[in-house]
């Protein structure tokens, strides 16, 4: 063979490999337009989420400055695509104070809502003896006495979109409950047990993702 048609088979060669590289990323981008283009059409939603209730066992304030609670919320969260489902792979639940955690997470299962699903999670949080800044301390104290604490249930997580056989890649999702608890006032709660009172509380939550 002589180096004349080396060289011709080298280019083609090369010519070929090119064709199989610009195939590809042309493939790419059109699956990727598609996907751009469905998602446009579908316009996805985000969760909504409601805090229904509160039930609480404890909620204790020690000096040096700690606080002891444990309760029970429960959490609706709803989703209004019509075409397009959820899955919950993570989603940690725990209450804080003044930007201030004072509860261990609690997880929720993962799970898959339909479309015009719902699910309801009631999950308990705990905090024994968390230690708390001086100033909250006196804070949460002055709202105990005014029988209206206000904390913060907050649910973090990643969440992923179905449409079809679709699904796309993780997204974090973060979901903020006021939670406003007449602590001690008789008018509002509701005894469910030894020691323990159910707050109805039916807040709308904030919902980032």
């Amino acid at each position: 063979m002589s180096v004349k048609d080396c060289g011709h088979h080298e280019d083609r060669k090369k010519i070929i490999i090119k064709r199989i590289i610009a195939g590809v990323l042309a493939f790419i981008v059109l699956v990727l337009l598609t996907i751009l283009i469905i998602w446009a059409v579908l316009k996805p939603s985000k969760p909504s989420f409601v805090l229904q209730d509160a039930t609480l066992y404890s909620f204790n304030l020690t000096t040096p400055a700690q606080l002891t609670s444990i309760f029970q919320v429960t959490v609706q969260a709803r989703n209004p695509n019509d075409k397009i489902g959820i899955y919950y792979d993570k989603l940690d639940t725990y209450a804080s104070y003044h930007d201030q955690q004072i509860t261990l997470p609690t997880s929720i299962p993962p799970t898959y809502q339909d479309t015009k699903g719902m699910n309801i999670w009631s999950p308990f949080l705990q905090g024994q003896s968390v230690p708390i800044a001086p100033y909250i301390g006196a804070q949460i104290s002055q709202q105990m006495e005014m029988q209206n604490v206000q904390l913060l249930i907050k649910m973090d997580g990643r969440v992923r979109w179905r449409v079809g056989s679709f699904i796309s890649g993780p997204y974090r999702i973060h979901v903020k409950c006021q939670a406003f608890i007449p602590l001690g006032n008789s008018d509002f709660g509701v005894s469910v047990g030894r020691n323990a009172v159910k707050y109805q509380l039916i807040q709308g939550c904030s919902v980032s993702v």
